[in-house]
């Protein structure tokens, strides 16, 4: 009967055993929790949005289509360069050196236009990646005390079994030796289930910018984007199809794959609120969503490419 007495300070010191391994995860949770990835400084852009009666501006510039296609003369128009294309396309059928210095200086404004908008794109795409960045990280960290947990209980089950098996043995009272079999299966069986916790741990996680919650709700709500990229994300004609915009397709891929086309499910999630509780699988989807968001901003690079080519033929 002593013998049986061993095994429970081993119990014990396993149950109270916190590994360090698990203490530095903490510690980058606490970290991670609040976000580093805003810029220091909050510049306030013009809440003034480019009109979105695309058909018109390009009637209006029909003359400009010989040179630039469609998305080059939206783009001209929400920039403000419209002006100085038209003037440059009458300044080119006089071939003085004052007209050739005065094409070069329109272009050098329309240029210093094109470059803001460029480093804009950057900068939202690289905020977009270093929030998918640290969503990632602490997505692993949940992952690694979710699997740590599970080692644990199952350890803790194997001993359990062993101690009860062991104490069997030894107690010849049949009344004593049914139950310590009964007592060790139950406490096994319990460490067994506890293991199939199908969500796992929740940790605290902070973002009251949320680039996300603006693309799900459609509405720019707060000084997040730049108001020519969220121009660009939710004009018609710059998506592939031009039936809807980047963000409405982008909606659509997040409700069926990320939510199962549960609306009131997806209206309710934490990722579109200012932060709160997540599990891993929260995690994991907000660190997708956001780097869709990374690669769908990036791909307007390819528009003003176009648009910088457009306005070298004009030029040369």
């Amino acid at each position: 009967m002593k013998k049986l007495f061993y095994f429970l300070p081993v119990l014990c010191l396993l149950g109270s055993c916190v590994s360090k391994k698990n203490q530095a995860i903490k510690q980058n949770i606490l970290t991670l929790r609040d976000s580093y990835c805003k810029a220091p400084f909050k510049y306030n852009y013009k809440n003034k949005l480019p009109s979105y009666n695309s058909d018109s501006i390009i009637e209006a510039n029909k003359e400009l289509k010989g040179n630039f296609s469609d998305q080059s003369i939206l783009i001209l128009n929400a920039l403000d360069n419209l002006d100085e294309v038209h003037e440059i396309m009458e300044l080119k059928k006089d071939t003085s050196l004052q007209s050739q210095v005065k094409v070069l200086q329109l272009k050098t404004k329309i240029n210093s236009k094109i470059t803001i908008a460029l480093t804009e794109l950057d900068a939202v795409a690289a905020e977009f990646d270093c929030e998918g960045e640290r969503v990632a990280q602490i997505g692993n960290y949940v992952d690694n005390l979710n699997d740590s947990k599970n080692n644990k209980l199952i350890l803790y089950s194997i001993v359990a079994g062993a101690a009860a098996s062991i104490a069997g043995g030894i107690v010849k009272n049949d009344t004593w030796s049914s139950a310590i079999d009964i007592g060790g299966g139950a406490l096994g069986a319990g460490f067994g289930l506890a293991t199939l916790n199908p969500k796992g741990r929740k940790v605290e996680f902070i973002h009251q910018r949320n680039l996300l919650r603006d693309i799900w709700r459609e509405r720019l709500e707060s000084p997040n984007f730049p108001p020519f990229i969220w121009y660009m994300y939710t004009e018609k004609r710059f998506s592939n199809k031009e039936k809807q915009s980047i963000i409405s397709s982008m909606k659509e891929r997040w409700l069926h794959y990320q939510f199962d086309d549960d609306r009131q499910k997806a209206d309710q999630s934490v990722i579109f609120s200012d932060g709160g509780f997540y599990r891993s699988q929260d995690l994991h989807n907000r660190a997708a969503m956001l780097n869709q968001m990374q690669s769908a901003t990036r791909t307007i690079n390819q528009n003003i490419n176009y648009l910088l080519l457009d306005l070298d033929k004009l030029i040369l």
